[in-house]
């Protein structure tokens, strides 16, 4: 009992300083898009407003994971049994589509200034794109930590790892238009920015779809979960087996077990091989097995669910 306590304080300790860190990024990543604004409209340079829009999805991110931390972090209860991990999914998701629609008119307008170039500031493009770089890094780093972990806080820091990639490309289109004159190069730095958007977004999308969905977590092949639970000795089959993700590494399990006739103490210690075995090959963290004895034999092994008509069981 008390090895559970002290994990959960450390968990809940650790939360917080995550939720910190990002609220630091948080207030940065503001203050420095209102100040890339107001470059990018004296330099009349797109590709600097195109960071600073982006920046600006990247306010909205930070807050949204922030938000999702501490909101996961809040203890299960009678309304929500899982708790609320999947509200940073959620926010991951969001983040996702958000940056979807910003690439979007990035394209948009980058094709209006291929098509009729303004004269860019190339000298302002430079400096503040060299800032950005420095600002956005730092930010990235702040929330790096655990993202690899976590989908909202990975999330999170795609938007900012990518911003530091895309100022970069500012950076070098600004020293391009002062050697050469061409202005044309500060909206391709724009559109190589929403393509590097769209790329970064792809993996998260799909991912946060997935846990929504329910769908079998990535790396786990149910037919080989099948076979290896029944190599635990009394185990004669497995049927009405599902498998699902919470959250990015919050792995679930329920399975129909079947057993020959056997004393509870038994039936005891085959959920308990199970149960470690699910823990040690495949990272499941909650399985919920139901023992059943010789003359359940299944047809399948995965069940068929129906929705249940309330009205029709009333008729």
């Amino acid at each position: 009992m008390a090895f559970h306590s002290h994990a959960h304080t450390h968990s809940h300790s650790a939360g917080n300083t995550t939720a910190q860190r990002m609220l630091l990024a948080l207030g940065i990543t503001l203050a420095f898009v209102v100040f890339e604004i107001i470059a990018g409209i004296y330099a009349n340079s797109l590709a600097l407003l195109t960071d600073a829009a982006h920046n600006v999805t990247d306010v909205i991110a930070l807050a949204l994971s922030w938000y999702a931390l501490r909101v996961a972090a809040r203890p299960a209860n009678a309304n929500k049994t899982f708790g609320y991990h999947r509200v940073g999914i959620v926010a991951a998701l969001i983040n996702g589509l958000s940056l979807v629609l910003i690439a979007l008119y990035i394209f948009y307008e980058a094709a209006q200034r291929l098509l009729n170039p303004l004269v860019v500031e190339d000298s302002i493009l430079i400096g503040v794109a060299l800032i950005a770089f420095f600002v956005n890094a730092g930010t990235a780093l702040l929330v790096l930590r655990g993202s690899e972990n976590d989908l909202n806080q990975r999330s999170a820091f795609l938007h900012l790892a990518g911003d530091a990639v895309a100022t970069l490309g500012a950076f070098v289109a600004g020293i391009g238009i002062f050697l050469t004159g061409w202005n044309w190069l500060d909206p391709l730095a724009s559109i190589l920015i929403a393509a590097l958007i769209l790329w970064n977004v792809g993996g998260i999308a799909r991912e946060a779809l997935d846990i929504l969905l329910e769908a079998t977590p990535r790396g786990v092949d149910v037919n080989a979960l099948a076979r290896a639970v029944q190599t635990v000795r009394g185990v004669r089959g497995v049927h009405d087996l599902h498998v699902w993700s919470l959250a990015q590494n919050l792995r679930a399990l329920s399975a129909h077990i079947l057993t020959d006739d056997m004393p509870i103490s038994e039936g005891a210690r085959v959920q308990r091989e199970v149960n470690g075995l699910l823990h040690e090959r495949y990272g499941i963290a909650h399985a919920t097995l139901q023992l059943e004895c010789v003359g359940c034999e299944p047809d399948a092994l995965y069940c068929e669910m129906k929705e249940h008509n309330h009205k029709e069981n009333l008729a």
